[in-house]
């Protein structure tokens, strides 16, 4: 009798579809986030400049898109607070928990309080549950591959499809309840999908490792109380701030760029001049320093899917297919099907190119200047009045802004995770997200300058400067890459 061969050892990192098995669950977790988030934030605008009669709160619509702008940059904005509190506090397991849970209240206030107050207490709670859920959401990921890992960037471009299967379906369900029941039962709509979210995390959560329970550089006790002291002159700030007429509902856009570009100054100063930081990790934190600008003017365009162009949605867009009639809102869904198509196509492509890919900063320089083509081709759409605008033609640019986006987003959160110092890794993702932030809060500023009669120079304007700063992007990206220091 032949003695039997000895069983193959198991894998330390179990597997699905050539990736470790954590990412299917954290896949899971940021769909249903980001289903309750662009579910939400497609209706809001709307909601806030709406007349009364219509459902809405008959803001202006300036207004109404500044807050929106505003409210996205906030929603970056707060993910320091996620990183710090993974950190310091919690680990990020747990704090991507919480902070689902702080999310889903918001919704439910959104869609059971009336007027201005719902608004209020409903954003607030979203953006500090979103900071704190996307900030170690993308960490948590990036703990799952060792360094170097050739799946890295792949593995992310599947992570951001999860986002776009939620983008997609959340504007399509809550646009069809707004329509047809009211935004309230939209907004109710999001805050189901959060409770599936986190339904699901708690059920798998045991498959992310052990990398995220703890808790890297925990408070003492005295320290813990100085950091609340400190939240609480924050708030009073806050309060004074509003109190006395300094930040309005009309500047809250602008208030809140100036706040992200002094808090990212901060941020950038604190992590180059930190003893804990080493010589060569210092290093590439300045690589970052022209990734993170050209991320912000990305996203200043991107994120006017959701107040230029919600507007322009509402105003321009012909949306009556077959003598049917839908949402203006529906918007929100067009470009997140381009994703969906073409996110398993760059996963593909990065993984089979490997190191003969474009690096790092090509792709984000590809990524700006196709942005910036993309506002380019509303110029012979413009000049028109009325719904007028086929519905088609805006789907087909929005496939650009797909393809830009796939070039840049998704390797932006895994560049992120590979730049950053051992000692603040959670909180380099979330200045990855001040960039974000501070794009989606310059998109409420720029939609002041917004109006159907000047289309040619507003898209002709923006879409000739993104390109301008994309080309300087590629210009200096091979001094980028040697700063990276091994990092493709």
């Amino acid at each position: 009798m032949t003695d039997l061969a000895p069983p193959a050892p198991r894998p330390a990192h179990p597997t699905r579809f050539g990736h470790p098995i954590g990412l299917v669950n954290l896949f899971g977790v940021e769909l249903w986030e980001r289903f309750s988030f662009y579910g939400m934030l497609t209706i809001l605008g709307y909601y806030l400049y709406y007349s009364m009669g219509d459902g809405g709160l008959g803001l202006p619509k300036a207004t109404a898109t500044g807050i929106v702008g505003a409210y996205g940059g906030l929603v970056y904005l707060s993910t320091v607070l996620g990183g710090w509190m993974a950190d310091r506090v919690l680990g990020m397991e747990r704090t991507v928990f919480y902070g689902g849970v702080v999310v889903m209240c918001g919704h439910i206030s959104l869609a059971i309080l009336p007027g201005l107050t719902g608004v209020a207490v409903g954003l607030v709670l979203i953006a500090l549950g979103a900071g704190a859920l996307k900030a170690n959401a993308s960490s948590l990921l990036g703990t799952l591959y060792d360094q170097g890992d050739p799946r890295r960037d792949g593995g992310f471009t599947l992570f951001y499809l999860g986002i776009n299967l939620g983008a997609f379906a959340g504007p399509l369900i809550t646009g069809l309840l707004q329509t047809s029941l009211g935004f309230h039962y939209g907004f109710g709509a999001a805050a189901v999908g959060m409770a599936l979210g986190l339904t699901q995390y708690v059920v798998f959560r045991r498959n992310l490792g052990e990398h995220g329970r703890t808790v890297p550089h925990p408070l003492s006790g005295n320290a813990l109380w100085r950091s609340a002291a400190v939240a609480a002159a924050v708030v009073a700030v806050v309060v004074v701030g509003f109190v006395t007429g300094l930040v309005t509902l009309a500047n809250l856009s602008q208030v809140t760029t100036l706040i992200i570009v002094l808090a990212s100054v901060g941020y950038f100063a604190v992590m180059l001049t930190s003893p804990r930081v080493e010589k060569g990790e210092r290093t590439r934190v300045r690589a970052f320093i022209p990734l993170f600008i050209a991320n912000a003017v990305f996203w200043s365009l991107f994120q006017q899917i959701f107040t230029v162009l919600a507007v322009y949605s509402d105003e321009r867009i012909n949306w009556t297919v077959f003598g049917w009639t839908a949402p203006s809102s529906w918007i929100g869904s067009m470009e997140p099907v381009w994703i969906i198509l073409l996110s398993p196509v760059f996963a593909v492509l990065w993984t089979k190119l490997g190191r003969r890919a474009p690096t790092t900063p090509r792709k984000f320089a590809y990524g700006v200047i196709g942005m910036g083509l993309a506002f380019l081709l509303f110029l012979p759409l413009a000049g028109g009045e009325g719904r007028t605008v086929p519905v088609l033609a805006v789907a087909a640019i929005l496939a650009a802004f797909a393809v830009s986006e796939l070039l840049l987003s998704p390797i932006g959160l895994s560049v992120t995770t590979q730049l950053a110092p051992n000692a603040f890794r959670a909180q380099m993702m979330a200045l990855y997200f001040f960039s974000v932030g501070l794009g989606t809060a310059l998109s409420g500023v720029l939609s002041r300058y917004y109006s159907a009669e000047h289309e040619v120079a507003y898209f002709g304007i923006i879409g000739a400067a993104a390109v301008a700063v994309g080309v300087a992007v590629w210009l200096i990206a091979p001094r980028i890459s040697a700063l990276m220091d091994g990092v493709h």
